[in-house]
């Protein structure tokens, strides 16, 4: 992985305020708040998946050790992320937000978990062994 620098920080965080710009405006231009709910399931997406990481207990001589603990936190991770992008469709659908509302929020929302994901990547320590 390559090393995080300054530029990268920056970067990251332009596209997270991008993000967060776009959901916010797709709630104050149609005055429906509904699409913040976007950004809490995309807040909390991570979590499951850092938190069973931490619970597994990983042994080197046995492979599989802590499988079914990170199959459930990615499992639950990629619940949140799909109810993120699924929950302006329904709200659209349902006419409860505008359509222009959910295109504005569904890209939103798509990139800050794209930059939760990017930071985690570039900031993961290494493990030696």
């Amino acid at each position: 992985m390559p090393a995080a620098g300054l530029k990268t920080i920056i970067a990251l965080s332009f596209v997270l305020a991008v993000g967060f710009l776009l959901v916010i405006l797709s709630c104050a231009l149609w005055k429906a708040y509904y699409p913040l709910l976007v950004v809490a399931t995309y807040v909390l997406a991570p979590v499951p998946n850092w938190i069973c990481s931490h619970c597994a207990n990983p042994d080197d001589f046995v492979e599989s050790s802590g499988a079914a603990v990170l199959d459930l936190g990615r499992f639950c991770t990629g619940f949140l992320v799909v109810m993120g992008l699924a929950l302006p469709v329904i709200l659209a659908h349902s006419g409860i937000i505008q359509v222009p509302a959910m295109i504005m929020s569904v890209i939103g929302g798509l990139l800050i978990y794209g930059t939760i994901i990017s930071f985690a990547m570039f900031f993961q320590e290494e493990q030696e062994f």
